[in-house]
């Protein structure tokens, strides 16, 4: 086993894979001086994360401002991680809209029931997430650290 460090840039099939591995992410956002990052459940579907969240001040900055930055990571030890970070938009999405809206809005409930089939139902744990939402991943980077 090595000691030394070795940092590398992950492939595209590398990053991939760590999207969908992982349910937990944090988006990052900013308006004006302001600058948040909060935890997401999320789902990966080719080029979109889709989720869901709880109404409230970031929704109302990201109708302001949709570009964000979303990171996740794996770390097994402080020299022993991947991390991948998204650059997109981020959307709400409409159950009430046009019919290509409503297909996407269907799309992301579908997504997001794969993650939790109780979503969107009476049994739902977190019945306050009502907003549906989606990135668009404009590009993705990743970086990896390893001793072994």
């Amino acid at each position: 086993m090595s000691t030394e460090p070795h940092f590398r840039d992950l492939t595209t099939d590398e990053m991939v894979a760590v999207l969908k591995r992982n349910e937990v992410g944090r988006l990052a956002y900013s308006f004006h001086d302001s600058v948040d990052i909060r935890p997401i459940h999320y789902v990966y579907d080719e080029k979109w994360l889709f989720g869901r969240t709880s109404p409230g001040d970031k929704l109302i900055t990201l109708k302001h401002n949709q570009w964000i930055v979303f990171e996740v990571d794996e770390i097994e030890g402080p020299l022993d991680w991947v991390s991948v970070i998204v650059r997109g938009s981020f959307y709400n999405t409409d159950p009430g809209g046009s019919d290509s809206q409503v297909k996407f809005y269907e799309r992301a409930v579908s997504r997001i029931r794969k993650l939790n089939p109780k979503a969107f139902t009476s049994n739902d744990p977190t019945k306050f997430r009502t907003e549906v939402f989606a990135i668009s991943i404009d590009s993705l980077s990743g970086r990896a650290c390893s001793t072994r």
